[in-house]
């Protein structure tokens, strides 16, 4: 797989072959940075671990060179950063025995704006991968490299020819919750199961978190107050869930507009209030 970027690296937790270790991927998620995929996919991760049939993939757009920085890494350079968080996915990746990890290594700015290497890097992503679900950032998330890569990721699979796409694309949680859409519109995951494997795989980002921003703190709570939340007249059917945004739609009906997707989604919720307050007012 020839990819644009020469700091580009593929990595394999158990040294399998770049083609190999591609193409047995079943599930493949697709973030900006280092510890989205932990962070946003553990779904995914956790229903592929240490199984045979199932493998998951991820993909890290940017190289980390703009994180925020204090604490031990506070004197680091942008190269420095680079290296470090490079080497935080691999732990990562290692730890949650991915199929493959590809680091795409473009910058946020690349991840922002309609750069066509972007496209075709993730093109030759898919088209190694052949995975049947991709996850990705949602629409409604607040953060513009998320919404840059979710773009990106439409506009690759889009140049696909119908029967290369994935049967499912999904987006998920980072940078703002998805707890508003209604419940018939939530693509709903449970993530019961190795909470201590969760936690090493959070854990693992130490230049993000010991700088006093607990993202796996926050992360684990989310989880928890969305299985509490879910439903209101019934007990707790899990412990820990996560919500996703369905946008397989945009892969089946090319003239959907991204935009056009999520303010249905942000419509539905709308109905969904009012007529609750006409129903008991």
């Amino acid at each position: 797989m020839k990819l644009s970027q020469p700091g580009a690296d593929v990595y394999a937790f158990d040294g399998c072959a770049e083609s190999e270790a591609l193409s047995r991927v079943t599930h493949l998620a697709i973030g900006a940075h280092q510890d989205d995929l932990e962070f946003m996919a553990w779904y995914p991760i956790k229903l592929c671990f240490h199984r045979n049939d199932k493998w998951f993939g991820g993909v890290t757009a940017t190289n980390g060179s703009g994180s925020a920085r204090c604490g031990l890494y506070g004197e680091t350079t942008d190269e420095e950063m680079v290296r470090v968080r490079r080497l935080e996915q691999k732990k990562a990746a290692f730890i949650g025995e991915y199929g493959v990890q590809v680091q795409l290594d473009f910058s946020s700015k690349d991840v922002k704006r309609h750069t066509q290497a972007v496209i075709d890097d993730l093109i030759a992503v898919f088209k190694a991968a052949r995975p049947r679900v991709v996850y990705t950032h949602n629409f409604a998330d607040k953060h513009d490299s998320h919404v840059g890569v979710a773009l990106r990721v439409v506009e690759a699979l889009r140049s696909l020819p119908q029967n290369e796409r994935p049967e499912r694309l999904v987006g998920c949680e980072v940078w703002r919750d998805l707890d508003w859409q209604n419940d018939d519109d939530k693509v709903v995951m449970n993530l019961d199961g190795h909470e201590n494997l969760a936690d090493a795989l959070m854990g693992v980002y130490d230049s993000q978190i010991v700088g006093g921003k607990r993202y796996d703190r926050a992360t684990r709570g989310r989880r928890r107050a969305h299985a509490t939340y879910f439903a209101s007249h019934e007990v707790d059917e899990s412990q820990s869930l996560s919500f996703g945004m369905d946008m397989t739609m945009l892969l089946k009906d090319e003239t959907l507009d991204p935009l056009e997707l999520v303010q249905r989604l942000i419509g539905n919720f709308a109905e969904e209030v009012s007529g609750r307050i006409d129903r008991v007012r």
